[in-house]
């Protein structure tokens, strides 16, 4: 029996729409259904992001900290800083050493009586209530040495787009947790499919549960 020796399928946008319509008994027929199925895909992402689901999108950053700088903007699609080293005496191949610096919470942070005290960092807390998230370190770098941060993060899942052909930011497993989220959603929106909320609901509940 032949196969096709491939597995890369990978659905455009416009075919996630058309199955999440489709579940719903609805046919995907103008501009608006198109526009408000983007929107909600987009409020999808969000609760996925909430969730913690989003672990593949999971990247390594770097930060060089400049002496007497408390606070540093995070890039705005990072959702959480999961760890991070600072790194001392960077390019000498006998010295150099990655330091496991510890994250404390902004309450703690903001106990803290000097927080312009400078020496080699040991600690940081994360601002998250901000357009950009904000990194502040504890104790503030010093200028002895330069200080490298070395972070693992989460960023967000990126935007739908608008582009019919695009694919989503997501890996496979997740494709049927998606669309079935995604129908749940344009079935609240629909008075002639608000019957279906309840088995649509846990119908995602199930796909999210069988993906993680």
């Amino acid at each position: 029996m032949a196969t096709s020796g491939t597995a890369n399928w990978s659905p455009q946008l416009v075919e996630i729409f058309e199955e999440a319509y489709e579940r719903i008994g609805v046919k995907m027929r103008t501009g608006y259904d198109y526009t408000t199925a983007i929107r909600s895909f987009q409020l999808l992402v969000v609760e996925l992001a909430n969730r913690g689901l989003n672990m593949w999108t999971f990247d390594t950053e770097s930060l060089t900290l400049s002496a007497g700088t408390t606070s540093y903007s995070l890039p705005a699609d990072t959702v959480d800083v999961l760890d991070g080293t600072i790194r001392i005496n960077a390019g000498n191949s006998y010295t150099q050493s990655d330091l496991v610096i510890s994250r404390t919470s902004w309450s703690d942070y903001m106990a803290i009586p000097n927080k312009l005290s400078q020496g080699q960092p040991t600690q940081y807390a994360i601002l998250r209530e901000t357009a950009n998230p904000v990194i502040y370190f504890y104790e503030t770098p010093d200028n002895t040495q330069t200080y490298t941060f070395f972070y693992s993060r989460l960023r967000r899942i990126q935007d739908a787009g608008t582009t019919p052909t695009n694919t989503i930011d997501t890996p496979f497993r997740f494709l049927d947790a998606v669309i079935s989220g995604l129908a749940y959603r344009l079935a609240s929106k629909r008075r002639e499919a608000m019957v279906l909320v309840p088995q649509l609901k846990q119908v995602y509940e199930e796909a999210i549960e069988l993906a993680q």
